[in-house]
């Protein structure tokens, strides 16, 4: 078995059941990566773990795989989000991939005064976070969400999670202090690329469930600050902080 093959396959797996390969599973595995009858990868439903999964019947049109063995218990992401003003096209396919290796549970695009893009397909953000998830040999797929106007999601937020937007004019607290005590469930909030409006600046300033946060000296693009925001996160109380592998 190749580890490096792996595949998200959103029904529930469990051992023996057979199950059809979607069409795009099947091209991949059958006509780019050459597997035959016999052969095996990893197989992941972000419900209940990940298997062993074996190729047991094959032709052009279709592959039929069985789950032999099963590798790993399900466990998941933290619960932090992310929420995130959308970018130019490779910017933002950076943001949904680093977000997802960097175990964002949930995504959600937000439309503040600055967003200079009107292209946002959750379809796309939902296959590039299936892709990276895949990759990063994570067990679990992020929820992405519909993009909403800031001031709305804001409205009705649950104040039991703390919102940490990232301020670029440097009025918040260094990320080594603002970060230090901050366990899940929290969200990140990231603007644009020219940054939030003073107005938003001033109503996130006031409400009572949320912390500005400073990266530094310079002013970082917006998906550098995403990837720098989360791995400070993930450094400081996030599940990099007592890691071990197991077994």
């Amino acid at each position: 078995m190749s580890s490096v093959i792996r595949l998200y396959l959103p029904e529930l797996l469990s051992l023996e059941q057979t199950y059809d390969l979607s069409e795009a599973s099947h091209h991949y595995l059958s006509n780019v990566m050459k597997l035959q009858v016999g052969d095996s990868f990893y197989g992941f439903d972000g419900q209940s773990g990940e298997y062993e999964v074996q190729i047991i019947s094959q032709n052009k049109k279709q592959t039929q795989v069985k789950a032999i063995k099963k590798i790993k218990d399900l466990s998941l992401s933290p619960d932090v989000w992310l929420l995130f003003a959308p970018v130019k096209k490779d910017q933002t396919d950076f943001i949904i991939q680093k977000a997802v290796e960097l175990g964002v549970r949930k995504l959600i695009p937000v439309l503040t005064r600055y967003t200079n893009t009107d292209k946002i397909r959750k379809d796309r953000f939902l296959a590039q976070s299936i892709e990276a998830s895949e990759q990063c040999r994570r067990l679990d797929i992020p929820t992405i969400e519909e993009a909403i106007p800031l001031n709305k999601l804001l409205s009705q937020w649950d104040k039991s999670r703390r919102l940490y937007y990232m301020d670029e004019s440097r009025q918040g607290l260094p990320v080594k202090e603002a970060f230090a005590k901050a366990p899940a469930p929290i969200a990140i909030l990231v603007g644009p690329e020219g940054g939030f409006s003073e107005e938003e600046l001033s109503k996130l300033r006031h409400l009572e469930f949320s912390t500005g946060v400073t990266l530094g000296p310079r002013i970082l693009r917006a998906e550098t600050a995403v990837a720098a925001a989360l791995s400070c996160w993930q450094a400081l109380s996030g599940d990099w902080v007592n890691y071990r592998e197991q077994g």
